[in-house]
């Protein structure tokens, strides 16, 4: 037994008729006669076992009383796996397929295993042969030598072995021989490999493409379909394959032309390597029918010029998305309205209580003033007191009615408005005329810093809502204080800002967040401390129903500022039409 490195490839160099080194000019003819036939086999993508075959039985040829195999190597296993073997025993090659490679694996294994070529001259004396002498022995074979054939990675891809029915050692022909067929076998397993990766890539490829659910096609650079899958084929309609249609005819970009986006895409992608894709919504063209909303994306394979080769085409159907969309915002629609109606019948709910409870105290007022009346011969100074307090018991109803009565219009959008012109300064002095009394007996100043801005208003609910705004601030303003109502620009010029401002304690800061919700009220701070009833105290739905005329009448309403230094409620207020005021 001998293991030696394989020598270097003798390669047959010049004419036909000329001898090389260690061959004569007969093996060289016949090894370029096989050479060519082998070559032939593989650039037309011959099965590697044909390939294998015209091999060995080419070697055979030349080296008369030889048998010859090739195993391939699975080099995750660590194992053999018959390749070909035109002439050895079926028996002999199924028994070693599959064999593991080491050192004591007979010529073959041994061989992969070292990567060098081992010579057994007689099987029955190797060593190397011990587990595997019997089956030689059946098989007639007496030597074997083995040589790695190696890939292009220069590891081992499997051997290539010589059989011998007598001991026997290789001369050195038939090294030159061996050395120039292991070449060839590695070109052919090789070339087998990148074949069937291309094969299976190609059948991925062609699973991914055909079975999609996405409509795909491969575009031409002349923009003409060359393949579609069966899911765009639908999406178009019609039943007719697409292929040799303009991409034109099936897609059209919601905004711009197919021609344009693409001709932007070559634009963008000159000698980049892999451009980004184009990305844009558009419609499938159906025949004969709606058109389908689609995301399309289009990605550029360039040429070896640099040019557009093929574009690949995504198209994404978007019924079933904004379908989806649809009954998301329907359903979210829905559950809002839900809510709102719960929120709302609580909102009455809480309202009607509330309202109960804001009327009893004043109507038990009336009905017990009323009853001392009726029952008890009074003075005439008692007796006006009584009925005051009758008449304040029942004005405070009576506000209260009006208020809710307003209220329920908003909500309901019926609320009967006159917009018109309306100078700010006369409504303000008219507020103030009003409130004057109560002014006076706080000994609060009231004044204001107007021009003549004119605004869009309904003047009786414009006063309603100063009313309520300047009777706050007197009321839970400081005594002796002030209460200013001033104006400026907006900065949409189109409005006008009017502030009514006081210097009392401000609202509690716990207070603020619920300020303009109804019957929410402070009753801590000024008015307790003042001693105030109920009638003096209010309903605690002013405010809310102020926010509500303002936004009834185009404005708005906010609590700009309010502290120990005083409040200061902001109205924003239309301006007329052309009149700009200063």
């Amino acid at each position: 037994m001998t293991a030696a490195p394989r020598p270097p490839a003798v390669l047959p160099s010049g004419s036909a008729g000329t001898a090389a080194p260690g061959l004569d000019a007969d093996d060289v003819q016949r090894l370029l006669d096989r050479q060519t036939e082998v070559l032939e086999l593989i650039a037309a993508a011959a099965p590697l076992r044909r390939v294998l075959d015209l091999l060995l039985g080419a070697l055979e040829g030349l080296m008369p009383g030889a048998s010859c195999s090739v195993l391939l190597l699975d080099r995750t296993r660590g194992t053999l796996h018959h390749g070909a073997a035109p002439s050895l025993p079926a028996t002999y090659c199924a028994a070693i397929d599959g064999m593991a490679i080491g050192e004591g694996a007979g010529s073959c294994g041994t061989a992969a295993a070292l990567d060098v070529a081992v010579v057994a001259r007689d099987v029955r004396s190797d060593p190397r042969w011990t587990d595997y002498r019997h089956l030689a022995e059946s098989a007639g074979l007496r030597a074997c030598w083995s040589t790695p054939i190696e890939g292009r990675d220069g590891r081992p891809v499997g051997t290539f072995a010589v059989y011998h029915g007598r001991p026997h050692r290789p001369s050195h022909r038939e090294q030159l021989l061996v050395d120039r067929f292991t070449h060839l076998a590695s070109v052919a397993i090789d070339h087998a490999g990148v074949l069937g990766a291309l094969v299976e890539s190609e059948g991925r490829f062609r699973r991914t493409f055909d079975d999609n659910a996405l409509g795909m096609a491969i575009v031409g650079p002349d923009r003409v379909v060359a393949r579609s899958n069966t899911a765009l084929s639908a999406l178009v309609g019609g039943g007719d394959d697409l292929v040799g249609r303009p991409l034109g005819e099936v897609l059209a970009p919601v905004r711009g032309t197919l021609g344009s986006r693409l001709d932007d895409l070559d634009a963008d992608a000159l000698g980049i390597t892999h451009p980004a894709p184009l990305v844009f919504e558009g419609r499938v063209l159906r025949e004969g029918g709606q058109d389908v909303e689609a995301e399309v994306t289009v990605s550029l394979l360039p040429g070896q010029d640099g040019g557009a080769a093929q574009y690949v085409v995504n198209v994404f159907d978007l019924t079933e998305r904004r379908a989806a969309d649809r009954d998301r915002r329907a359903r979210l629609a829905a559950e809002t309205a839900r809510r709102t109606a719960e929120e709302h019948a609580h909102a009455r709910s809480e309202m009607l209580a509330a309202v109960g409870h804001e009327a009893r105290t004043p109507m038990q007022a009336i009905v017990g003033f009323a009853e001392l009346l009726g029952t008890m011969d009074l003075d005439e100074a008692r007796r006006r007191e009584a009925l005051g307090h009758i008449g304040a018991a029942a004005g405070h109803v009576m506000d209260l009615l009006t208020d809710v009565l307003d209220l329920s219009r908003l909500e309901a959008g019926a609320l009967p408005l006159a917009l018109e012109p309306v100078c700010l300064s006369e409504v303000v002095d008219e507020v103030f005329a009003l409130l004057s009394r109560a002014a006076d007996g706080r000994g609060t100043r009231l004044s204001h810093d107007l021009g003549d801005d004119v605004v869009r208003a309904d003047r009786r609910r414009l006063r309603q809502v100063l009313l309520n705004l300047v009777g706050n601030a007197v009321r839970h303003g400081r005594p002796g204080g002030r209460v200013r109502v001033r104006s400026w620009a907006a900065p949409d010029a189109g409005a006008l800002c009017v502030a009514v401002e006081d210097d009392g304690p401000g609202m509690p800061p716990d207070f603020l967040p619920h300020a303009f919700t109804s019957f929410a009220r402070a009753r801590s701070g000024p008015a307790t401390a003042l001693g105030c009833d109920a009638a003096e105290e209010g309903t605690g739905l002013g405010l809310g129903l102020a926010l509500g005329l303002m936004a009834a009448m185009g404005g708005d309403l906010s609590v700009a500022s309010s502290g120990p230094d005083g409040t200061s409620m902001v109205l924003r207020v239309p301006r007329a039409p052309g009149r700009r005021g200063r």
